[in-house]
């Protein structure tokens, strides 16, 4: 074998054999992204348009002078043009448990002069985020991160307003991938009812919502 076939084996298997170890390393230990890989997150997947942040936040109908939840928000993919979406008189809460990840998405956030984002240092299921504030929720690829889910998704649930919407986006080359029955069951076991669903079984946006009744959501 020759010393370029070699070196393509090793650039081409290496990541697969990491994939792999991650995934199954995933099933029974919480293993965020390492913030020294934070440019993977940032950037869109040219493989699915589910994974884009435009396609999430239009699926998710965030509108100005909203309260936004980003949970696991990372580096900051969706927080900052989520906090562009919802103006100055809307507000966005990036929560992570990675300082280093915050600091990223804080220093984005300097650099667009934007000033309605409150970043939080917590994990969720923690009880810090109060009840019944925001509009919106967003788990963009993360859900499979949070080591105790049924507390994670109890929190959320409490946290949004009567109708409010949780959107859960999941693609499955992310080592956490959770399947569209995983993301239904846990949700629904708090309380939460399908809204609307985009995709398919490897990749796709699940919208779920807070149910109200009439006079709560008017």
């Amino acid at each position: 074998m020759g010393t370029s076939t070699y070196f393509f084996l090793v650039l081409v298997g290496l990541p697969i054999l990491i994939s792999v170890a991650w995934r199954l390393g995933s099933r029974r230990y919480s293993l965020p992204c390492p913030v020294w890989l934070r440019w993977l997150v940032e950037l869109d997947n040219h493989f699915t348009s589910t994974n884009r942040a435009a396609v999430i936040i239009e699926h998710l109908g965030v509108q100005p002078g909203m309260a936004v939840l980003d949970v696991g928000c990372g580096p900051g993919r969706l927080t900052i043009p989520v906090a562009k979406q919802v103006g100055k008189h809307g507000q966005v809460v990036a929560l992570d448990i990675q300082p280093g990840m915050l600091d990223r998405a804080r220093h984005k956030a300097q650099a667009e002069s934007l000033t309605n984002i409150r970043f939080l240092h917590a994990g969720v299921g923690e009880g810090v985020l109060g009840f019944n504030h925001f509009d919106r929720a967003l788990l963009v690829t993360v859900l499979g991160e949070i080591p105790d889910r049924i507390a994670a998704m109890e929190e959320i649930f409490e946290a949004l307003k009567p109708g409010g919407i949780l959107s859960v986006t999941e693609v499955i080359f992310d080592p956490h991938f959770q399947r569209k029955n995983t993301v239904g069951r846990l949700t629904a076991s708090v309380g939460f009812k399908e809204k609307a669903f985009w995709g398919n079984k490897i990749a796709f946006t699940l919208n779920l919502e807070k149910p109200c009744d009439d006079q709560e959501c008017t």
